[in-house]
């Protein structure tokens, strides 16, 4: 399967001028495009306001998401007369969470802004996402003018204090002179070599302050770009490992997708008949419906994944941190397995897991690096394995039973939302059951376009994400998102802007009257004392999104499911569907906390 042009990236054929469309609706050439970003580079921005909006043009920036206030007020008076589109978000949380899923579609750093203060700290927590997602993205904070830092003034918090440990780097901008480059480096150095967010604080009286100088063009700083190809020695070593394997299996992680390294990564897996797992960042790396792929493992991930994992002999992992929620107990993880992890983070190397054939490098280019290292006719192929790997599928179906006279199964309404869309639709989630439904009933294809709080793991995430996903992929590309009831309130505010912007989402609420994965695991393990758990008191959904504005259904039973899938899809504008589902529905598979992939559990009883 081809892989799909980077959305905001212009392609042509040879007789055709190539287009860039902005988030303005204006189409440019890409020589209009790069003429607009030498201008911002070169000319004389004015104030410091003005140098940090020249240096986001300068950057090819289409869109900011924010929330304004007093101390970030210059640079939106600056970002009035700017190319940059500005959606204003309802709360600075939801501004994060959409200029994280903008980057995540257009495989640029999103931006958001927000003032001083309670603005900055409403941010933390979207930072805090993206650094744990390796996502890029810029996040500009006003602050109280620079001689009352300190003194406890209105709306001051220390910004860079309360972000240092949760960003790639932060700046405090110091001098108007130099504010414009730093906020280049800032935009440049999140999607540098591993992404994540960086943030650049901006004193009131830098942002006022005269300047002629130029921002130029946006540089990371030298030490912080990686050398793309890895160590011959250590792709020789790796490559040798892979030849002796008799039961090898790709793990392919959030890094081949950051890295757009999925093309070479689906190459080579299909070269040598690999099969292939994926971690829940790596989603869309590899189709899920070719015959080698095995979907997601870990903790709620398909048994037969679970499965390969436990019994390969070489595991072949590309671009993940070996998260617990994937490896479960460490000592037990992939027990017979040489590993193979090649990164571009050498931080990551055997952090979790211990690799046997360290690789440090660029996705892509180590992909390619193997691949000639193992040449055509020197690998073994693992048919054997493939069809072990084949009846483990056979045996542990990723399967439910449905009873008409029983509430809907929320799996149903996955998998009637997935046949009704097309192959390339976006899907956003929030955090709990509801995202664990998702990404096990819904069959990706394409890179990108599952997006989701994995590290964090952050309620609320799904509704703004589902804006920046709309705001930033092509017309023409269908945005659904899963949300649960508790998830969904949490950032239901969000719901305004995209009335407001003319947004064509859908949203899908998952109720089940708790905070379910809670819930699951109160029963589980907590003698099922539903504390604070059980959210009986819930609104109805689809009467609040009439609200709003925007168009509201409701599902109570299996006759409801295609006529409110169908008319949602179709509505042009926001909408959402109050899907009441079985409150005692549960995520299976799943592998206890701390145990062993192999053992996970097909039922409570077994936990």
């Amino acid at each position: 399967m081809s892989e799909p042009a980077t959305p905001g990236k212009a392609s042509a054929d040879a007789d055709d001028e190539a287009t860039d469309a902005d988030a303005t609706g204006r189409t440019d050439t890409e020589d209009e495009t790069a003429e607009r970003r030498r201008e911002a580079a070169t000319r004389a921005p004015g104030t410091g306001a003005g140098a940090v909006v020249a240096a986001l043009e300068a950057a090819g920036v289409e869109t900011a998401f924010g929330v304004q206030g007093g101390a970030i007020m210059p640079v939106y008076d600056a970002l009035s007369a700017s190319t940059v589109d500005h959606v204003t978000m309802a709360h600075e949380q939801g501004a994060v969470h959409a200029a994280d899923a903008y980057g995540i579609v257009r495989g640029d750093p999103g931006v958001c802004l927000a003032t001083s203060g309670p603005g900055a700290t409403n941010l933390v927590t979207g930072i805090a996402d993206a650094s744990m997602d390796s996502d890029a993205m810029l996040a500009l904070t006003g602050q109280v003018p620079s001689d009352m830092v300190g003194s406890d003034a209105f709306q001051e918090t220390d910004t860079v204090g309360v972000t240092a440990p949760i960003t790639k780097h932060n700046f405090f901008a110091s001098d108007s002179d130099d504010v414009g480059r730093t906020v280049g480096e800032a935009f440049a150095l999140a999607g540098t070599g591993r992404p994540g967010p960086t943030l650049v604080d901006l004193p009131k009286d830098v942002s006022f302050g005269q300047t002629d100088r130029p921002v130029g063009e946006p540089t990371p700083p030298k030490r912080s770009v990686p050398t793309p190809a890895a160590d011959e020695e250590q792709v020789e070593a790796a490559a040798d490992a892979i030849q002796r394997a008799e039961r090898p299996l790709c793990l392919f992680g959030g890094g081949v997708i950051k890295g757009d390294a999925t093309e070479e990564a689906r190459a080579f897996a299909r070269e040598f008949g690999i099969p292939v797992v994926t971690t829940m960042p790596g989603i869309g790396s590899f189709p899920e419906d070719d015959d080698l792929c095995l979907s997601w493992a870990g903790m709620h991930g398909t048994g037969y994944a679970n499965m390969a994992i436990t019994h390969t002999d070489c595991l072949i992992a590309v671009g993940t941190r070996f998260d617990d929620r994937l490896t479960g107990g460490v000592d037990t993880f992939a027990p017979e397995a040489e590993v193979v992890h090649v990164d571009i983070d050498p931080a990551e190397i055997s952090k979790n897991v211990h690799a046997d054939y360290p690789v440090i490098g660029d996705a892509a280019t180590v992909i390619d690096q193997l691949d000639a290292a193992i040449g055509y006719g020197d690998a073994p192929d693992p048919e054997a394995w493939r069809e072990q790997c084949a009846e483990w599928r056979e045996e542990y179906p990723m399967d439910y039973a449905i009873d008409t006279d029983e509430p809907v199964r929320p799996e149903f309404v996955v998998e009637a939302f997935d046949a009704a869309t097309d192959d390339d639709a976006y899907v956003t989630t929030g955090v709990g059951q509801h995202q664990m439904w998702a990404a096990q009933y819904w069959t990706f294809r394409e890179p990108r376009t599952f997006v989701s709080s994995h590290g964090l793991g952050t309620m609320g995430y799904g509704l703004p994400a589902a804006i920046g996903a709309r705001i930033a992929a092509d017309d023409d590309r269908q945005v659904v998102s899963f949300e649960g009831d508790g998830s969904f309130l949490m950032t239901i505010q969000e719901l305004s802007v995209a009335v407001r912007e003319h947004l064509d989402i859908t949203v899908v609420v998952l109720n089940n009257e708790y905070i379910g994965m809670v819930r699951q695991w109160q029963d589980a393990f907590f003698e099922g004392n539903h504390m604070a758990s059980d959210y009986d008191w819930m609104p109805e959904f689809d009467t609040l999104a009439e609200a709003f504005g925007a168009k509201g259904f409701r599902i109570d039973d299996y006759d409801d499911v295609e006529d409110a899938v169908e008319a949602a899809l179709a509505y042009d504008g926001p909408s959402v569907v109050d899907a009441h589902v079985d409150p005692e529905a549960n995520v299976y598979p799943m592998v206890a906390s701390g145990a062993a992939n192999g053992l996970f559990a097909l039922s409570e009883d077994q936990l």
